[in-house]
Order: structure tokens, then sequence, then C-alpha cells
């Protein structure tokens, strides 16, 4: 196995895409964006292992977002791979025209709501991706959670890990290792709510797949930026106590300036927001709203939020250990 670091202007950090060569199959779990740089770096790093775009036989996509499939089409045109990517996200992949036409229109409505100024939504616009986020749409197949490829010796098993992107898989192999793509990584965490604003109750999946994480107990993955991590159930376990901090930071905002729309409550969090991350922002922080409102930690009323008496009674005991069992993990 060999990790493919592709340049990615993100704050994650440079895209990885991975070489699995060992077998009579060439597979490539993910292919970077759709930018020369990284078309140029993709082409030497795989030469650097006697092999060309057309040697690809097999490509598993982690996820939908440009900067894992951006490459996807080329490497099928030049060679016939066949691009193999969830269920939930084979639409947008394959440059489906409704697809992307529902999740535009989900931007917009979702913007409003959030209460996002008209100022940044434009400017937010500008980096939005559109059908045209590849240059070569694939022909794909879509996979389902559990579905498994024979590489070499080796199995690769898709487990679907939702959160982050509604069809987002890890792959892990038979000897403890896996590829997380973004639902694990080793610096930052993964955005919930804004990623992927199709995914219904965001928080509650994503925290579902830190547990299933934390359940393997892989020895090592290969996350989708960045470098391994050799302690991925440790790494599961910090995320999920970002969470639970993410959570109470949510609910001071709220006791502090109720009532809130999303917006308001993402410049409490994060300050002033630029390009991609004025959808990330909000995003997330309407993931976290919406959970709370959810388990009657706050409600909501049009597109305001409020805390319930009951948790500013809790807050004000500094009841924090009641605030996260009774409101972050409840169904």
């Amino acid at each position: 196995m060999r990790q493919l670091s592709l340049s990615n202007a993100t704050f994650e950090g440079n895209s990885n895409a991975y070489l699995l060569d060992e077998g009579a199959e060439t597979v490539l779990i993910d292919s970077g964006d759709s930018t020369d740089v990284s078309r140029d770096q993709l082409r030497s790093t795989l030469q650097e292992s006697g092999h060309t775009f057309a040697d690809i036989d097999r490509i598993l996509l982690t996820h939908w977002h440009g900067d894992h499939v951006g490459l996807a089409g080329e490497i099928q045109a030049a060679g016939g791979a066949t691009v193999h990517v969830h269920a939930a996200d084979a639409p947008l992949v394959r440059g489906d025209a409704d697809a992307w036409d529902d999740l535009q229109a989900s931007w917009r409505t979702y913007l409003n709501e959030w209460g996002v100024p008209e100022a940044k939504r434009e400017e937010l616009y500008e980096h939005l991706p559109g059908r045209e986020f590849v240059s070569t749409t694939p022909t794909v197949e879509p996979i389902a959670d559990g579905d498994r490829f024979a590489v070499g010796d080796m199995h690769l098993t898709a487990r679907h890990a939702p959160g982050h992107a509604a069809g987002l898989c890890i792959y892990e192999r038979d000897d403890g290792v896996a590829f997380s793509g973004d639902a694990l990584l080793p610096k930052y965490t993964p955005n919930v709510g804004g990623a992927d604003v199709r995914v219904d109750r965001p928080l509650a999946k994503y925290l579902t797949t830190l547990d299933a994480i934390v359940t393997a107990d892989y020895d090592r993955v290969w996350p989708g930026h960045r470098d391994v991590i050799n302690a991925p159930t440790d790494r599961a376990r910090e995320i999920i106590h970002h969470h639970e901090e993410r959570s109470l930071r949510v609910l001071d905002a709220l006791a502090t300036h109720a009532p809130c729309d999303a917006w308001q409550v993402s410049d409490h969090l994060f300050g002033a927001l630029e390009a991609i991350h004025i959808l990330h922002g909000p995003g997330e922080s309407y993931a976290h709203l919406e959970h709370l409102c959810h388990t009657g930690a706050a409600y909501r009323e049009g597109n305001e939020y409020d805390l319930t008496d009951t948790t500013r009674e809790l807050l004000d005991a500094e009841a924090t250990e009641t605030i996260i069992d009774r409101y972050l993990y409840a169904t």
C-alpha cells in the first residue's frame, strides 16, 4: 500500500489517495481533486510505482466531495476503471442533474433558514461546487454497507459511516487497518451539518459513526487528509469529547444571547467566516441546535432557538455531566 499525498487548498491539509497494487487488480482509494496540480502529482506518484491512470482497475471512493472524487472520471476514461461509491452519494458523483439541482436548492433554503446575511451568501456561492466540479464525470457502481472487495490476499469491507457526508464509507482491511476518508481525521474534526446538508440529524449520525469506530478498535487508520492515525480509538473518543464541549458552548451561547438563529450561534462559536466556512460554521451550529431540540434541551420558534427552563436550571447548577448524558446521547 502506498499513500499518495495530493495538493488541497482547504484547511484539512493535503488530500490522500491510496494505491493498493499487491494483487491482480490495481486499486485506488479516492482520487484527489480535479486540478492541474493534483493531476500532475497523482500521475507522477503513480509513475514512481510503475503505474499510469490506465493501469487502475478499481476506484473506491469514500464520499462525494470534490477533493476525494475529482479525478475518478479521468482515470476511468484512461483505462476503464470501475468506480464505486455508496448509493447515497452516487447521484452526485455521476453528475445527475436532478441531484445537483436538489442540493443547490437545499443550500439556498438552509442559508436563508440559518440567517446567513445576503452578502455572505454571495461570497459563499463563489466557492460552492456544481456539476462541473469534476472535469470528467465517471460512471459509478453504487455500494452498500458490508460490501467486500478482494485486493490480493486481503479483503476490503465497506462500512457506511454517515455524518460528514450522507454516503461516507470507511474501507476496512482484515488486519485491523482501515481507510477512513473524512470520518476520522488526525488534526481537525470533520464538519457535520454544512459539509452535506442532505444528512438528516447529522450530529446523531456522526456520533454513531464515532461509536462504531471505537467498537471496531482499529490498529491503524489512514485518513482522507494528513498523516496516519496510530491510535484511532483514542482519536475517535477525542472527537466525541469535542462534540460534548461544543454542545455545551452552544447551550452557553443560547443562555447568554437567546433567542438566536444558527448564524448568530455560529458567530459566538467561530467568529468571522469566509469562503466555504460560511457554509460549515452555521451548518455545524445548526446540527448541534437541532440535535439539542430533538433531545429536549432547547426549542425552536421559527428560525430561532432558546433553552428550556430545565436546561437553564442545569446550566446554572453547572451540572454539565447531567446535560451531556441527558441531551447529547438521547435518541
